[in-house]
């Protein structure tokens, strides 16, 4: 959500800057609004990754089951 927040943010700055005439503060908007593009794409490949992990879990626990319900039937 600080992504989101920060693209909002710079959004706002740059038009603040384009209407003024401000091109200092139309780029540091510019810079913020980036900064939470990268930010929300972090997020999301973070959510990514963490899927995975979970999903690596969930199989590593099924074959450790298997395995010691194997181990039993000996």
């Amino acid at each position: 959500m600080a992504g989101k927040s920060e693209q909002v943010k710079g959004q706002a700055k740059e038009a603040v800057g384009s209407l003024t005439g401000n091109k200092d503060l139309e780029a540091e908007g510019k810079a913020d609004r980036q900064a939470g593009e990268a930010k929300e794409k972090v997020g999301h490949a973070k959510d990514k990754v963490e899927e995975v992990v979970e999903k690596v879990e969930h199989k590593a626990g099924e074959v450790i089951d298997k395995a010691k319900d194997a181990a039993h039937r000996d």
